[in-house]
């Protein structure tokens, strides 16, 4: 049978080409889960607020059973995921999520395994946003795919399809590198190899969780840079980076003032060690003490300082006098006689 073509539609020449779709980041879920990356969309009909009169059985598939199976699931049976690595989630972006669903239902579906014994029902890999928007939305089911992944494959999905919606802080991501290699007894290249990065970005990610607490929460909030902290990170004192880190926030100090100020005060430090005080600490004290109480007025002494290179400062003994009559005296006492 001949097929109608309809009298305004366009050649196949003038048609737009469908948008090719944005490649995902390194390996990507689809390499971990074996299949396309492509995340199958939920059936055609729209998840809607309010639960169906006679709802289906819990956990009946749309598809058939097994790994990549799209199943409605009420939402208190799906537990959160205990490898996501995301902890902050902004409540202005997860209402306007929970408004969408309203309006559309989930239209693409979260991403699950069935719970291991004794619990039951299913743990959440990927999508609690979207499971949290939700319930926010008053949705009884939702829609899912049931794959089957061990823990490290599911803590790797977990990541990896943060790290491609670029959900995560810098923070979490790195909690996110730390997390596989204790777990799973993983090097950095491994790591690496597994969420698709390169085995340096993995490495200066893991170097971050080396600061300070208050630090990483600048960072995880975005006050702080990454290449701020990567300069903080070569100040070997912890109070330091704090104090600095302040700074730059209050200030809106840039990286490169930032660094400008680290080797300032370096060289300063360096400056101080390369000194050495021609008198001892204990005996300038001494002294101090002999000359304040035989003068009774008080005394400043900055001995002589050998530097490096074999040069040696000027030293320098101050002494306060209130009045002529004060100076008379203390002329007096050092032996100086005045005509």
């Amino acid at each position: 049978m001949a097929t109608q073509v309809k009298k305004n539609a366009k050649p196949a020449h003038q048609q737009k080409p469908a948008p090719r779709p944005r490649p995902g980041l390194g390996r990507g879920l689809g390499a971990l889960l074996g299949t396309s990356s492509e995340v199958p969309a939920a059936t055609a009909e729209p998840t809607v607020a309010a639960p169906d009169p006679a709802p289906p059985p819990a956990a009946e598939p749309v598809a058939a059973p097994g790994s990549g199976s799209i199943l409605r699931v009420a939402v208190d049976q799906i537990a959160r995921s205990p490898w996501q690595p995301r902890h902050v989630f902004e409540a202005a972006a997860l209402q306007e999520l929970a408004d969408s669903i309203k309006a559309h239902g989930v239209i693409q579906p979260l991403l699950c395994r069935r719970a291991t014994a004794p619990a039951e029902g299913y743990e959440l890999i990927a999508g609690e946003r979207r499971l949290r928007a939700a319930i926010d939305a008053g949705l009884a089911e939702v829609p899912l795919i049931l794959v089957d992944a061990p823990d490290r494959q599911a803590a790797e999905m977990a990541i990896v399809e943060n790290i491609q919606r670029e959900d995560l802080n810098v923070i979490e991501e790195a909690e996110g590198y730390r997390s596989l290699a204790e777990h799973f007894g993983l090097t950095q290249q491994e790591v690496a190899d597994r969420v698709g990065k390169g085995r340096a970005s993995v490495a200066n990610a893991l170097r971050l969780l080396e600061l300070p607490d208050e630090v990483k929460q600048l960072l995880a909030t975005g006050m702080l840079s990454a290449g701020h902290a990567k300069v903080l990170l070569s100040l070997p004192d912890e109070k330091e980076q704090t104090l600095l880190a302040r700074r730059c926030v209050t200030e809106g100090q840039t990286v490169r003032a930032l660094e400008r100020l680290i080797q300032r005060r370096q060289a300063e430090k360096l400056d101080a060690a390369a000194k050495q005080s021609d008198i001892p600490e204990s005996h300038l004290r001494y002294l101090l003490e002999r000359l304040h109480a035989r003068l009774e007025t008080q005394i400043r002494l900055q001995p002589t300082v050998t530097h490096a290179n074999g040069k040696r400062s000027k030293g320098c003994l101050e002494i306060d006098f209130f009045d002529n009559a004060d100076l008379d005296r203390l002329l007096g006492l050092i032996g100086v006689q005045v005509e």
